[in-house]
């Protein structure tokens, strides 16, 4: 795991060595990532391009540094990720006549772009991204993960393609217009982060995952194409007994490939499904026998796993992980984060460089930071939600699309409309109460109705929060067409499996792979998810969708697969999540913060928000007459963001 950063000039008469600062340039750019790699660094400069490369040595620690030159110097790369397949395609180069002289992946993917150019990505299992300049014919190819696993960010400023793995290193380039991105903004509060390829800078993008760029010294046109994509269109025909055994088998599998290195090697263990099928695997797989009570302790490899706990029971998930990490004798490390663990929020604004409003960003920078002091590399059951319905939103949805399948869309539009704008809206009601949300959802169709469902602000939220200015500059503009972008690309037939795609391309990628990534390189550890194997994200999108969530229950599949390695507990408990108790610092020790810092002459000065309507958010809050942690937390955020970029 590393950071990789970079220029490429793009216009002809434009060339390195007229300009002395570039080699400064490339050098504080490298360094702003240092965290990322912190065992090595590594430059290239010539009269077109620079490259700049961070290490975190993981395989064959003695040689793969960077940037890797190929035996003729014809071609240089630079690479952030693992691929966990690169011994067989090693060994399918070598059949084609390619000589190595390392024991790394980062040599397999130069040669496989010397074998196959651009087409190499199609070889490569893992997660990654990277970048390779031809010398000879003066282009630099990029290319991002199928899942979007690890990031990328590019900006062209003033005729040079200047890339980064943080955002951080690109905000350092004189000439960067730093204007906000009103479309991000929009996004921002209604999803919680920038979506691909927006970033919170009009001037700067983030390329998509399963997507390369291609880039002459020369031509000021990139071309950008997409290389992968998730197929819901054709379901495998099995029994469910049958399933039951492949999805072990495809699991354990994936979970091996991701098993691979040179280094101390563990797992974060929540105590939920995902991560203990992690470690349930991992252990069977490092210890055959694990399961046998005659084995000797003392031959055990035991699994190192990690959990963070709470000192607030209802957000305490600790007492399971002691579980399964007594049932497969794990080497065990837990440390519990006490409920007023909010110092985290302004560092996290300088971590994400844009504004991020995932709370659970906090628990996840600790557990990280306890699992470095362990190991250097940790898996995670990251993904699983998304690619077999575990989130507790997809059987809500599904009930609706029962509505929506008896009701046609031009009987149900002015019904559930109506009710939606005279019902009352009871944020402190039980779920089963809170109808008016449900009414507005069903007048909508299937993609708008999930919009409308998991945006941290809903439409006339965000209306009232923003500026006239802010309103006007988006011309009508919505975060959902974020959502029908992508939607338009979707090959399947069912509901559910439309809302699990329109999660992969956003929530996973924009919300929880961009969580894991900054907050484990913080601390310079990194993580794996074997869910997202893209081979198992293959397969698992032809489960049928009745075997995905069944009778109410998500992750059925899994559940079924994993009931002979882990207690029916913690397979069949309610979903707890990893989750900080924000209205409660709002209105308790984080109260005058919260006030302080929203109602800033910075944040009136900004002139993107309506001011009445953040106090009137704060009062009802602050008194408990209504339930606002949400909008707040991700005012909170922008906020913090806003005062370090304004300072930088």
């Amino acid at each position: 795991m590393c950071g990789i950063t970079g220029f490429l000039h793009l216009a002809a008469e434009k060339s390195l060595t007229e300009a002395s600062v570039n080699q400064q340039l490339l050098a504080q750019m490298n360094q702003a990532q240092f965290h990322r790699g912190p065992d090595e660094g590594g430059e290239y400069l010539d009269e077109h391009v620079a490259l700049g490369h961070r290490r975190l040595s993981i395989i064959d620690l003695s040689t793969g540094q960077q940037p890797m030159a190929s035996d003729d110097g014809n071609y240089v790369l630079i690479f952030n990720g693992e691929i966990y397949n690169f011994k067989d395609t090693r060994i399918e180069l070598e059949q084609l006549g390619h000589v190595f002289h390392s024991h790394s992946d980062t040599e397999v993917i130069l040669h496989a772009y010397m074998q196959w150019g651009s087409a190499c990505v199609d070889k490569l299992q893992g997660m990654f991204t990277f970048a390779i300049w031809d010398k000879q014919a003066k282009t630099l190819f990029i290319a991002r993960d199928r899942l979007g696993i690890k990031p990328l960010f590019y900006s062209i400023i003033e005729g040079t393609l200047y890339f980064a793995s943080e955002l951080k290193s690109i905000t350092l380039v004189p000439g960067l217009n730093k204007k906000i991105d009103a479309k991000a903004i929009e996004q921002y509060f209604a999803l919680g982060y920038a979506a691909e390829p927006h970033t919170i800078y009009q001037q700067v993008a983030k390329l998509p995952p399963g997507h390369t760029i291609t880039l002459q010294s020369g031509n000021l046109t990139p071309v950008i194409e997409q290389y992968w994509d998730v197929s819901y269109a054709q379901q495998i025909n099995m029994s469910e007994d049958d399933y039951i055994a492949d999805m072990e088998k495809q699991f354990k599998g994936a979970v091996a490939s991701h098993m691979m290195a040179d280094v101390p090697l563990g797992s974060f263990l929540s105590g939920g499904v995902d991560s203990s099928a992690v470690v349930a695997m991992m252990s069977q797989l490092s210890n055959p026998e694990t399961l046998d009570a005659n084995q000797d302790s003392d031959t055990k490899k035991a699994v190192t796993t990690c959990s963070i706990g709470f000192d607030v029971k209802d957000y305490n998930e600790t007492d399971f992980a002691r579980e399964v990490a007594a049932m497969y004798q794990t080497d065990h490390h837990e440390q519990i984060v006490a409920s007023d663990d909010f110092e985290l929020v302004d560092i996290l604004a300088g971590l994400y460089d844009e504004p991020y409003a995932d709370s659970s960003a906090m628990p996840t920078y600790r557990v990280c930071q306890m699992a470095r002091e362990k190991v250097t590399v940790c898996l995670s059951g990251d993904g699983a939600d998304e690619l077999l319905a575990g989130y507790r939103r997809y059987g809500l949805m599904m009930n609706e699309e029962k509505v929506r399948s008896i009701l046609p869309y031009s009987v149900r539009k002015p019904i559930f409309g109506t009710l939606g704008k005279i019902y009352p809206k009871m944020d402190w009601a039980p779920q089963f109460l809170r109808a008016k949300t449900t009414f507005q959802s069903l007048a909508m169709d299937t993609a708008e109705g999930y919009f409308h469902g998991v945006s941290l602000l809903n439409d006339a939220q965000r209306k009232a929060l923003f500026s006239d200015e802010l309103y006007q500059e988006l011309k009508g503009y919505t975060a959902l067409e974020v959502f029908r972008e992508h939607q338009a690309n979707f090959d399947g037939n069912d509901p559910l499996s439309l809302i699990q795609y329109l999660d992969i391309k956003t929530y996973l990628v924009g919300d929880i792979l961009t969580k894991v990534d900054r907050a484990s390189m913080a601390h310079s550890l990194e993580v794996r998810v074997p869910f997202l194997d893209h081979k198992f994200v293959e397969w698992s999108a032809k489960i049928p969708t009745a075997l995905k969530l069944k009778n109410g229950c998500g992750k059925y599949i899994l559940k079924k697969a994993m009931e002979p390695h882990l207690p029916h507990d913690v397979l069949y408990r309610k979903k707890m999540g990893f989750r900080v108790p924000l209205a409660d610092w709002f209105r308790g020790p984080l109260k005058q913060k919260l006030r302080d810092t929203l109602l800033s002459e910075q944040m009136h000065n900004s002139g993107l928000f309506n001011m009445n309507t953040i106090t009137q958010w704060l009062d009802d809050h602050q008194s408990g007459r209504r339930e606002y942690s949400a909008p707040l937390w991700t005012l909170l955020m922008f906020a913090s963001f806003y005062k370090q970029a304004e300072a930088a």
